[in-house]
């Protein structure tokens, strides 16, 4: 399988940058997650036995909210048209 993630971010912008938070901040906080699933078979990484679509989104909030507080969604998308969404507990 292939997924596409999206990460959704909710906080006021910053006035001084005019962003909610740096893409780089982002990609910071989601290149370790991004280096456990890459190319790994899901059914082996510890907490996704049953890596289902739903189970990887909260799998992935799980380990990214700590790091990115202002993280309000996260999407997994099976296909452009198929996902499952988890938004926190």
């Amino acid at each position: 399988h292939s997924y596409r993630v999206e990460l959704t971010l909710t906080a006021p912008v910053v006035p001084q940058t005019g962003w909610v938070v740096d893409f780089f901040d982002v990609e910071t906080a989601f290149d370790p997650i991004l280096k456990q699933l890459d190319h790994y078979c899901l059914n082996e990484v510890a907490g996704l036995e049953n890596p289902t679509a739903e189970h990887i989104a909260a799998w992935i909030w799980h380990r990214t909210k700590g790091p990115l507080p202002a993280l309000s969604s996260v999407k997994v998308f099976e296909t452009p048209m198929s996902w499952a969404e988890y938004e926190g507990d």
